[in-house]
């Protein structure tokens, strides 16, 4: 169960979400390591990389509807500063880490896993990139995320070198990298049901691992990630919104419902063009509406969760009837011009 899972991987202000509340149960942070934190890790493992695996099918499906591109590895990467004080000992016995950037886990099919690279290997370099003289701060995630810039900026469809430490023993391999639109995808150990989005990185909370089924976690991880591909953070920004509780008040509110309705609707493109579903940001809502998003816990900047419905099956309808992929959505064409909060015009109310 990802709820009693628990990591320090650093908090970002200033984020896009699908929720403005978080609706998460207790979490143990800092508990004592134990002797069998293996299984643990393991499980931590399996659910970064079932996250990254989604967003990875959506990065590389929907690359020909981004303006910011990528080169995509596949490589899921993690460091031992990331982990808690109370169990980085015990992940450095567990996972190795003889340098500060290691390879967590690899996409099935991607050019990492077609390059030879395995799960624990130990990034030494990759073309030019020398991990080991990236900066960052202890204890930060600082290194990692300079590791995932770096590799990102290499350029896309050439042979890079790739050196590493597999038990070890040093070992040489070339990966060839595939386009990819430009987005991190992490999970937030947290056992709760923010989903957030800032420009360059989609985070979700582990709740969704635990409460829904891989195409419902994809309609989740569509909608930030169209947050991204849409530019919203700096369209906001330069409205000049306030972030956070006044997110919901006064002038703000008309360009955060506007921000929102246009990802879920782009949402439902990504989907098919990476063979999801297109229906499932359909079911996600009508389970998760009820209970999370009603109420006291329905948000003045966010619209109700029947009237995204709606406008969900509108919109899924529409790209039902297109056969061919991917599907650029006409809509693209408006992601340079400012934000006009003219969300009424393109939201569908229920009945």
């Amino acid at each position: 169960n990802m709820r009693f899972l628990f990591r320090d991987r650093g908090r970002r202000a200033r984020r896009l979400g699908l929720l403005a509340v978080s609706c998460a149960p207790l979490v143990l942070w800092g508990a004592s390591a134990r002797a069998d934190d293996g299984p643990l890790f393991e499980a931590v493992r399996a659910a970064d990389l079932r996250v990254a695996s989604i967003g990875w099918k959506l990065a590389v499906s929907n690359a020909p509807l981004c303006d910011r591109l990528e080169a995509g590895t596949g490589m899921q990467l993690h460091t031992l500063d990331q982990f808690d004080a109370a169990r980085r000992e015990s992940a450095r016995k567990h996972f190795g880490f003889p340098t500060p950037v290691a390879v967590e886990g690899v996409v099935a099919g991607g050019p990492a896993e077609k390059a030879g690279l395995r799960s624990d290997d130990a990034l030494v370099r990759i073309g030019s990139i020398e991990i080991a003289g990236l900066a960052g701060r202890p204890g930060t995630t600082d290194r990692l995320v300079a590791a995932q810039q770096a590799i990102a900026a290499l350029p896309i469809g050439e042979p890079v070198a790739v050196d590493v430490l597999r038990a070890g023993a040093p070992v040489r391999l070339t990966l060839r990298s595939v386009p990819a639109c430009r987005s991190r995808f992490e999970l937030e150990l947290d056992g709760g049901f923010g989903a957030s989005a800032d420009g360059t990185m989609v985070q979700i909370g582990s709740g969704f691992l635990d409460d829904y089924p891989d195409d419902q976690l994809a309609a989740v991880i569509a909608h930030e990630f169209a947050h991204n591909i849409l530019h919203h953070r700096e369209r906001l920004e330069a409205r000049g919104v306030a972030y956070g509780l006044l997110a919901g008040f006064g002038g703000n509110v008309k360009y955060f419902r506007q921000t929102e309705v246009q990802a879920d609707l782009l949402s439902v493109y990504l989907l098919a063009n990476a063979n999801y579903p297109v229906r499932a940001p359909i079911a996600f809502w009508r389970s998760f509406g009820p209970s999370k998003a009603g109420g006291v816990l329905r948000s003045r900047s966010h619209p109700a969760w029947r009237d995204r419905v709606a406008t969900l099956e509108a919109e899924a309808a529409k790209v039902e009837g297109i056969s061919a992929r991917p599907i650029i959505p006409a809509s693209l064409a408006e992601r340079g011009a400012p934000l006009d909060g003219n969300w009424q015009s393109i939201l569908i109310r229920s009945r």
